[in-house]
This record gives C-alpha cells, sequence and structure tokens, in this order.
C-alpha cells in the first residue's frame, strides 16, 4: 500500500473549492429519471447523457472527481475516446461505484445490509486498469420503530470496512458512505443519534481493519429532520449539529468529508453545506458529493431535446457546481441563484 499515494488522492478530491459529482446511478436507477422526463433509457442515451456531463468545458474548476457506473467507466465518447481518460486530461479524477446493491438483513425486517465483497479484489484490479482512482460504497440506514438495529450498523459498518481495506491494498481511495435515509417524520435530534451511532461504530471498524484515514474520504448525510417530521429543522439547526455530530466521532487524520444530497432541494443542499464552512475552521474540509442536486436542472434541459440542447444542459451544471464550490468556502449566497440559466 502506498499510503503516501493514497493521502496525495484523497487530498485532491477535497481540495479547496471543488467537490465530486455523483453519475453512478444503476441502470435501475436510470430508469426511473430516464422516465420522469420522457427520454428512453436505452444504454446509448445512457452514454450519450453521461457524455454531457463529463465533457462539460470548465467543470474541472469545481470538479475534482466524478462517480462513474460499471457500464459508463466501459463507456467512450462518439469521438472513441475513453471517459475515464476524457476526466484525467482535464485533471478530474475517475472513480467508481463497487458495492452490488442492498439487501434485506436476515432477521431484521426492513432494514438493508449492502453486499458487493464477493469478488471485490480482482473488481478493484480491473477498476484500476480502466483508470479509478477512488471508489465508492453506500450503505443504507433508516430510521423508524425499533430502527436502526445494532445489528444493521454493525454488518454495514463491518462491510465498509472490509471494503475499505480491499481498497487501499489496491491502491484506490475508499469513499465510504453511511447514508441515512431523510423518509420518515424523525427529528433532528433522533437523526443526531443515529448519525453519532453509525459514524462511530464505522469508524471504530475502519481502525479494526487497518485502514488508514488519512487515505480515506467518508461521504455521508447532513444531520437533519425526517421529511415528514411535524419540526422541520432550519438551516442554522442543521448545519451546527452536523458538525457536532463530526466532533464527536471523527477522528482528526481523516482527508475530509463530501456530503450527499440525500433528498434536500438542488438549493437547500447548497445553503447547508455553506452555512457549516462559514460557522469555523474544522480539521476537515467539507465538500459534496452530489448527484441528484447537481444534475436535476440538467437532466430536465437535455431530456427536452437531447441533441439540441447539450450546451444549455452543461451551462446548468456548470451553474450548480459552481454555487457549491462556493459553499465549500463560505461564500455562497441564496441571491446567487437569480443569475441561474434556467
Amino acid at each position: 500500500m502506498d499510503i503516501e499515494l493514497l493521502k496525495k488522492t484523497a487530498k485532491q478530491m477535497v481540495a479547496t473549492g471543488k467537490g465530486i459529482l455523483a453519475a453512478d446511478e444503476s441502470s435501475g436507477t436510470c430508469q426511473k429519471r430516464f422516465e420522469s422526463v420522457g427520454v428512453p433509457c436505452t444504454e446509448e442515451n445512457r452514454r450519450a447523457y453521461r457524455e454531457t456531463l463529463l465533457t462539460a468545458d470548465g467543470l474541472e474548476q469545481y470538479i475534482s472527481g466524478v462517480i462513474l457506473y460499471d457500464e459508463t467507466i466501459r463507456q467512450e465518447t462518439n469521438e472513441g475516446e475513453a471517459f475515464a481518460a476524457v476526466l484525467e486530461k482535464k485533471g478530474i479524477l475517475p472513480g467508481i461505484k463497487v458495492d452490488a446493491g442492498l439487501k434485506g438483513l436476515a432477521l431484521h425486517d426492513g432494514e438493508k445490509v449492502t453486499e458487493g465483497l464477493d469478488g471485490l479484489r480482482e473488481r478493484l484490479a480491473e477498476y484500476k486498469t480502466l483508470g479509478a482512482r477512488f471508489a465508492k460504497w453506500r450503505a443504507v440506514i433508516t430510521i423508524g420503530k425499533d430502527m436502526p438495529s445494532d445489528a444493521c450498523i454493525h454488518a454495514n459498518a463491518h462491510a465498509m470496512a472490509r471494503y475499505a481495506a480491499l481498497c487501499q491494498e489496491a491502491g484506490i481511495v475508499p469513499m465510504v458512505e453511511p447514508e441515512i435515509l431523510i423518509d420518515g417524520d424523525h427529528s433532528i435530534g433522533r437523526c443526531y443519534e443515529v448519525s453519532v451511532a453509525i459514524l462511530k461504530k464505522t469508524f471504530g471498524e475502519l481502525a479494526g481493519q487497518d485502514v488508514a484515514v488519512e487515505g480515506v474520504i467518508l461521504k455521508t448525510s447532513m444531520v437533519i429532520a425526517g421529511k415528514k417530521a411535524a419540526k422541520q429543522a432550519g438551516m442554522e439547526e442543521v448545519a451546527k449539529e452536523t458538525v457536532r455530530a463530526f466532533k464527536e466521532t471523527l477522528p482528526a487524520g481523516l482527508t475530509g468529508v463530501a456530503f450527499l444530497s440525500g433528498g434536500q432541494t438542488d438549493e437547500q443542499a447548497t445553503e447547508h453545506l455553506n452555512a457549516m464552512n462559514v460557522m469555523e475552521k474544522l480539521p476537515w474540509p467539507l465538500s459534496f458529493s452530489y448527484g441528484r442536486a447537481l444534475q436535476n436542472p440538467v437532466l430536465k434541459i437535455w431530456a427536452e431535446n437531447p441533441n439540441a440542447n447539450i450546451a444549455k444542459a452543461q451551462e446548468a451544471l456548470l451553474f450548480r457546481s459552481k454555487m457549491n464550490s462556493l459553499a465549500t468556502q463560505g461564500k455562497y449566497s441564496s441571491e446567487m441563484e437569480k443569475e441561474r440559466p434556467y
């Protein structure tokens, strides 16, 4: 394991003013998103849409890395250039989603565990040859009656740690993603408790597998009330409680945090990120790894006319990326949204 190379790559992922574009939607998720905008979810349409994202001129000003899906890392532009090579030329790190999705956790109705450890060493070796510099593994935690259970927290934290160890062995930076779902009626206080529990367990398991946290990026949820909660937390409270959870659980040596947007609106995700970066100087950069919160307007514009609207769609992507880049530096203002080109 070349720890210096891992540290250098991890630092690049959370470089000042930059974040990560999550473009790793599975074919099933793409199906739902494409159907919502009336575009057939063919392999060629998926390829054309991803090409629109990855070839946006100037994307590298705001984006340090892109998480790709297995299909996408094997695809090429219309000119025959591999997508990973396109990103490398821009100075953007190609990443890869490596988990095999969620399955029901035995004996625990309503809870999930992420699968994909079988054969992962060999898959990582192949992804490295395809250009991947970092990887992502997503675990999902549901808050509900008697949930999450200790068994669910343990099973997912242990799997994330084993995945992270295999990544570092392969010379690939692991992004560990414990996502706490925003669905439900839980309070922000309950979300705080669960966040602390899953983060403590995850970093305990990482230490137990001898994973070097200096070569890890945490992708996680903000501490936020459930969508159906009677009392919704304000922007300042979300920022304060998220930072408090991190101070209680994250090791100082961790390279950085890249938030998922997790059901927030595009602007909420930007505002919350900005509020945290305005508050105080923390040991870790707080950045973003957004999928929908960057892509929502892009997909809609592209879908209206996939051949004619490429430049317009890319303009929307650059605008949302720039807003979040400013938020990582505490320089965003909702007034700036008036300038958006869509």
